[in-house]
């Protein structure tokens, strides 16, 4: 090959890639958890894109994305071990989705915090198999393939998540009375208020802290509402004094960005359902909350 055609079929993979990249960003993010882990995932695709033969690729956007499932599926493989060994509790990290509602999917509902926070208990082969399926509606010989399994297996790997997430998650509130519940619940926690609290909090909710042992946050989840409750009416006078709310998006849900002193200090995260709050999530390691921030000021 001529160096002027080895520079036209580069381009033309560049262009490939791009118009593929959105979708394999999409992908990724939701195997790991991780918008960091996810842009390691995509950009290891475009190198090995760029050095595959692609004289025999008839579809290119298929290609990668079979690339990026069994790289993402490999790295939660290894993230697994790290996160056993992680201080308090592990949660997804944020992606502002204001720009990108869907990040590159055809269904959006697999992009919900909640969701994301309930199939980090799959193991990656499942949780591959469910986003593939639920979020981008690949059919499932074309899963099948990429998993190099069985259709049947595909089919039983799909159904095992489907029924462990109905099994965790209820039914999401609308996005207009999701808003409500949270700043009812950020208006209740700010002054303490124990009644308000107990009012809009689910019987059996849970509060998870992920402070990756870096800033000081609870290590084991707070459960039920009495205790959650209690435990965010004794922090209302530490934690709140000073402090700043900005209404944001997080994973096409609202959440409100809590800063101090111009710096951001945890995104507030909640669950609901038609019972009230079923999860409270508080992303204060600053190594998820700096790149939400940062994607935010763009």
């Amino acid at each position: 090959m001529c160096a002027g055609d080895e520079a036209n079929s580069l381009e033309q993979a560049a262009r490939d890639f791009m118009a593929a990249r959105s979708r394999l960003f999409g992908i990724a993010y939701r195997v790991l958890g991780s918008a960091t882990e996810a842009e390691d995932i995509v950009q290891e695709a475009w190198l090995r894109w760029q050095t595959t033969d692609r004289t025999d690729v008839r579809e290119p956007a298929a290609f990668l994305s079979t690339v990026t499932v069994r790289l993402a599926i490999n790295c939660a493989q290894s993230a697994r071990v790290r996160r056993e060994c992680y201080i308090g509790p592990w949660l997804p990290e944020p992606v502002d989705t204001t720009a990108d509602p869907q990040l590159g999917a055809e269904r959006a509902e697999v992009l919900d915090m909640a969701v994301l926070f309930v199939l980090e208990k799959l193991n990656p082969v499942e949780r591959a198999a469910y986003v593939l399926r639920e979020a981008f509606n690949y059919p499932y010989p074309q899963i099948a393939d990429i998993l190099e399994t069985s259709e049947g297996n595909t089919r039983q790997l799909v159904s095992r998540a489907r029924k462990h997430l109905s099994a965790e998650h209820r039914e999401p509130v609308s996005s207009t009375a999701h808003q409500r519940l949270l700043k009812a619940f950020v208006a209740a926690a700010q002054t303490g208020d124990l009644a308000a609290l107990e009012e809009i909090l689910s019987a059996d909710v849970v509060s998870y802290a992920d402070g990756g042992g870096v800033r000081g946050a609870s290590r084991i989840p707070v459960v039920g509402r009495t205790h959650v409750a209690k435990t965010f009416a004794a922090y209302a006078p530490r934690f709140w004094p000073g402090t700043e709310i900005r209404w944001v998006e997080a994973n096409g849900r609202p959440a409100a960005l809590v800063t101090a002193h111009g710096e951001a200090t945890a995104l507030v995260i909640t669950d609901a359902s038609e019972r009230g709050i079923e999860r409270v999530m508080w992303v204060v390691n600053p190594a998820k909350l700096a790149p939400y921030v940062a994607s935010l000021r763009d």
